[in-house]
């Protein structure tokens, strides 16, 4: 069984914003895979089903960014996920907007969420997709303010061909493992 977990915070005024991209990729892999709906469990929105043959957890944890590794360890431990079989989609304010990179056994990067999950599972030993906010163009404003901002207008126009590339990435992670889906997929826009 695999876990997908899409890293946000809850609430309808973080909807759109930069740091939700987690939340809002995992929402198209729902969507575009038909698994089931939403319900609450380990402290999270989880949706449960199969993509390319395997039992998958999709979830989004309901801690706020900052405690999301609380529900992400609930989650493996009620289902006995191991370590290797979850995928993290989160932010990235290193890359470009629209770029996707895979990473495994990485540091935090200075990702409270991504933190978090590290204290929690003792390890950084799993699969994360980072999805490429930009960093905003004032060098003056403050990052965490940035990643709080709503996506502009533009970028939620390019939703669409850049959620269909997340989600074929994590279909290929499901199916094909890390080494071949990181060698397919990192740096393409």
């Amino acid at each position: 069984m695999h876990l997908v977990v899409g890293l946000g915070n809850h609430g309808s005024k973080y909807l759109l914003n930069r740091h939700n991209i987690g939340f809002i990729a995992v929402d198209a892999l729902v969507q575009s895979e038909r698994t089931g709906p939403f319900s609450n469990g380990q402290k999270a929105l989880i949706s449960k089903g199969q993509i390319e043959g395997e039992r998958v957890i999709l979830a989004k944890p309901q801690t706020y960014m900052n405690l999301s590794g609380d529900s992400v360890g609930e989650i493996m431990s009620y289902y006995k996920i191991e370590v290797p079989d979850i995928i993290v989609i989160q932010d990235d304010i290193d890359q470009e907007f629209g770029k996707i990179k895979l990473q495994k056994a990485r540091g935090h990067g200075g990702h409270n969420g991504i933190r978090d999950i590290h204290r929690v599972l003792g390890t950084n030993d799993y699969v994360r997709l980072k999805f490429g906010v930009g960093r905003p163009s004032n060098k003056r404003m403050d990052v965490a303010d940035y990643v709080l901002q709503d996506f502009t207008n533009d970028e939620q126009n390019e939703f669409g061909d850049l959620l269909g590339l997340s989600s074929d990435c994590v279909c290929s992670f499901i199916k094909n493992g890390y080494e071949k889906t990181a060698n397919l997929f990192n740096q393409r826009k």
